[in-house]
C-alpha cells in the first residue's frame, strides 16, 4: 500500500511535502533524488499526456448554466447596475466595484462541474478545496466529487484507485502530488489558476540561474506549498517584518542559529542564510496584499543595492510581476471604498481565505468596524453576528447594526458567489426592517 504523507513545513527533511510508506514502484527513489528532479521537463511531460486534462471537456455551456443557476444573483447585478449602490428601507449598501469570483476561480469551478459531467460514473477526488469557500466545496461533495482524506497533517493518497480521476485545485498543487497522480494512472485534471502557473514558472527561472526564491506567502498555503515545490531554494516570509530580518541579515550577518529557528518551517532543505541569500529573486502567493509584495520586493532590491552596488544588482537580484490581475482589482476597490463614508464594513468569504483576510486588513486599518462571515447564517436574529476578528477565534457580537439609517459597505473574497453575497445583504435588511416595525 502506497501511503504519502503530508509533512508541512515543520518537519521538511526533504524539499518536498511527503514521506512515503509502502513499496510503490519508484516513488521512493523519486523523493530521495527530488533534488535533482528537473520539475519544469515534469511538468512539460505530464501536460502531453492523455490523461492530463486542463481545458475541459466539451461541456462549457452546461457548466456556465450551473453556475449561473447556483452562483449568480439578480440583486447583486442590479447593484452593479446601480453605481454599486442600493438602498431598502434605513440600509443603504455601498459595494466594491470589483468583487467576488475571479475569471481564474469561476473557470476552476466549471472545470470541476464539467468532470462530473463527463465523468458520470467514476470515481472523482480532489487534492484540496477546489477554492477556499464553505459552500462551493459542500456543493462539490453533494455531486460527489471526494476529498483526498487528511488526518493529522498526513494526505493518504493509497485511496485513490487506479484510473480514478483527480481534480487538482485553483492553488495548484505540488510537483510531488502529481507525481504520485500520474504514476498511479490517474485522469488528471487540473484547474490550477494561470496566475498561479506564472510564479511556477517565476522560480522556475530562478532556480535554472541558481538564485533563492524569496516567496510572499504563509507556509503552509497550498499555494505556497505548490509554488515551494517548484522552486530550488526558497525562503517564505510572511510579511515585511519578516523581509526587513532577512534584509538585515544580508546586510550585516547575525546568528545563524536564530534565523533558522525563525524560519524552520518556511525554507527548503539544508537552506543556509549565510550562502543563499547571495542571489535572490521575489515571487508571492497570488492572494497576499499587493501593496505589502511591493514593498518587500522594493526593500530587498535596495537591500542587495547596497551591498553588492548598483552594477552588480543584476547579478544578484531578479523580479518578475507575478501579483494577480483579480487580486489587486479587489484590494483597489476596497481601497476606494474604505475611502467613502460607511458605518461598517461587511467582509464575506471563507475563513481560511487569504485574499478575504487582506480586504478585511484594509477596512481595519481604516478604522472601520469590520466583521468577516462566510455565509448568511452567520447573521443571526436580534441583530447577533457570528464573525471573526483579525487573527482571532470566531466571536459573537450583539447589537453589531447601530440603530438609524446606516452606509454598510461591502466586499467579498474571489472564492465568494454572488447568491452568498445576495443572501447576506437580504439577512441585514430582515433585521433593520424588523427593528423600525
Amino acid at each position: 500500500m502506497l501511503r504519502a504523507i503530508c509533512l508541512g513545513h515543520a518537519a521538511r527533511s526533504q524539499p518536498n511535502h511527503f514521506k512515503i510508506e509502502g513499496d510503490f514502484t519508484g516513488l521512493k527513489k523519486l523523493f530521495n533524488g527530488l533534488n535533482r528532479m528537473d520539475t519544469k521537463a515534469f511538468k512539460r511531460s505530464l501536460q502531453q499526456s492523455e490523461n492530463y486534462h486542463r481545458k475541459g471537456f466539451g461541456h462549457a455551456e452546461e457548466a456556465a448554466s450551473a453556475l449561473q443557476s447556483e452562483y449568480q444573483s439578480n440583486l447583486i447585478e442590479q447593484i452593479r447596475d446601480n453605481n454599486y449602490t442600493w438602498q431598502r428601507g434605513d440600509v443603504t449598501i455601498r459595494l466594491a466595484e470589483a468583487f467576488g469570483f475571479c475569471w481564474g476561480v469561476e473557470r476552476a469551478v466549471a472545470m470541476a462541474y464539467e468532470t462530473r459531467q463527463h465523468f458520470p460514473t467514476e470515481r472523482i477526488w480532489i487534492t484540496n478545496e477546489i477554492i477556499h469557500n464553505p459552500s462551493v466545496n459542500q456543493r462539490l461533495r453533494e455531486m460527489q466529487v471526494e476529498f483526498i482524506p487528511v488526518e493529522q497533517g498526513e494526505k493518504d493518497f493509497s485511496i485513490v484507485g487506479v484510473g480514478d480521476v483527480v481534480i487538482l485545485p485553483a492553488f495548484g498543487a505540488s510537483v510531488q502530488e502529481m507525481q504520485v497522480l500520474n504514476d498511479k494512472g490517474c485522469t488528471i485534471v487540473d484547474t490550477t489558476c494561470p496566475w498561479v502557473s506564472k510564479v511556477w514558472n517565476t522560480v522556475e527561472k530562478h532556480k535554472k540561474k541558481a538564485y533563492t526564491s524569496i516567496i510572499h506567502g504563509k507556509y503552509n498555503h497550498e499555494e505556497t506549498v505548490a509554488t515551494s515545490s517548484f522552486a530550488g531554494k526558497y525562503l517564505i516570509v510572511l510579511n515585511i517584518a519578516e523581509a526587513d530580518y532577512v534584509s538585515n541579515y544580508i546586510l550585516n550577518g547575525g546568528k545563524r542559529e536564530e534565523f533558522m529557528a525563525k524560519f524552520s518551517r518556511a525554507c527548503s532543505a539544508g537552506f543556509d542564510p549565510d550562502t543563499d541569500l547571495e542571489c535572490i529573486g521575489i515571487a508571492n502567493q497570488t492572494t497576499m496584499l499587493k501593496s505589502e509584495t511591493e514593498q518587500i520586493g522594493k526593500l530587498l532590491e535596495h537591500t542587495m543595492m547596497k551591498k553588492y552596488g548598483p552594477d552588480k544588482l543584476n547579478e544578484h537580484f531578479q523580479s518578475f510581476n507575478t501579483i494577480c490581475d483579480a487580486t489587486q482589482e479587489r484590494q483597489d476597490a476596497m481601497f476606494k471604498l474604505v475611502d467613502e463614508k460607511i458605518d461598517l464594513m461587511l467582509v464575506i468569504g471563507g475563513f481560511n481565505s487569504s485574499n478575504t483576510t487582506h480586504l478585511q486588513e484594509i477596512a481595519i486599518e481604516r478604522g472601520i468596524p469590520s466583521y468577516h462571515i462566510d455565509s448568511a447564517s452567520r447573521i443571526g436574529s436580534g441583530n447577533r453576528v457570528e464573525h471573526k476578528p483579525l487573527h482571532r477565534d470566531l466571536e459573537v457580537v450583539e447589537n453589531w447594526l447601530p440603530d438609524g439609517k446606516i452606509v454598510v459597505g461591502v466586499t467579498s473574497g474571489a472564492s465568494t458567489p454572488d447568491k452568498v453575497v445576495e443572501e447576506a445583504l437580504e439577512k441585514i435588511f430582515e433585521l433593520k426592517a424588523a427593528v423600525v416595525v
